[in-house]
């Protein structure tokens, strides 16, 4: 997973409510069990025609849309299914982060296991952002703080373990191999410990 410790990027602007995952990436596409290619299918029904054309007004398609790191939503973002696919669309897009007022808690525990930020914002601060569409804000997970064009600076936060875990753009596989050698001395003393107690 990369890190994500601090970045500046504009936002795309989705303003609805309640997208659930099933929107996010459609249920025919998780019969993969890559992330490669899911980026393509994000938003699928919403952003292609039936003939695979993309459709002109939808806003990932817009060419302002690209290189754009942070998705604002509408409320109760990736509510429905569990499917872990939906972060990895959005990642394989190049989201890093998603801003809203709430997200779906099993959505959000999936988000933060595969390098995907949920920043959860007041309701004043959502309408502001929506209201200006082209500023520019600054995610630092480091001080867990959402950067304003205007100068504010608005707080979130995110479980420590996660946040450590992408700060050092690991999953928890790779937390686990990263205290191999604790995890080995510790079985060294427990080893050793057995052996002064055989007969």
């Amino acid at each position: 997973m990369e890190k994500i410790i601090t970045f500046k990027s504009h936002f795309v602007s989705m303003p609805v409510d309640n997208i659930d995952t099933d929107q996010i990436i459609p249920a025919r596409f998780l019969k993969t069990i890559s992330k490669v290619g899911l980026g393509d299918q994000l938003f699928n029904d919403w952003r292609y025609e039936a003939d695979g054309s993309p459709k002109a007004d939808f806003v990932l398609n817009q060419p302002s849309a690209k290189g754009r790191k942070v998705l604002l939503a509408g409320d109760n973002f990736g509510c429905g299914s569990s499917r872990e696919h939906a972060p990895w669309a959005l990642t394989q897009y190049g989201f890093q982060a998603v801003i809203s007022t709430s997200f779906a808690d099993i959505f959000k525990g999936n988000s933060l296991k595969n390098g995907l930020l949920p920043v959860v914002v007041p309701k004043d601060i959502h309408s502001w952002l929506f209201a200006n569409p082209e500023s520019e804000v600054e995610v630092d997970l480091a001080a867990q703080q959402l950067k304003l064009a205007d100068g504010r600076a608005v707080s979130f936060t995110v479980d420590p373990f996660m946040r450590h875990c992408l700060l050092e753009g690991v999953d928890e596989l790779g937390y686990i191999l990263g205290q191999e050698s604790h995890i080995a001395a510790f079985e060294a003393t427990r080893i050793g410990s057995i052996n002064t107690l055989a007969p």
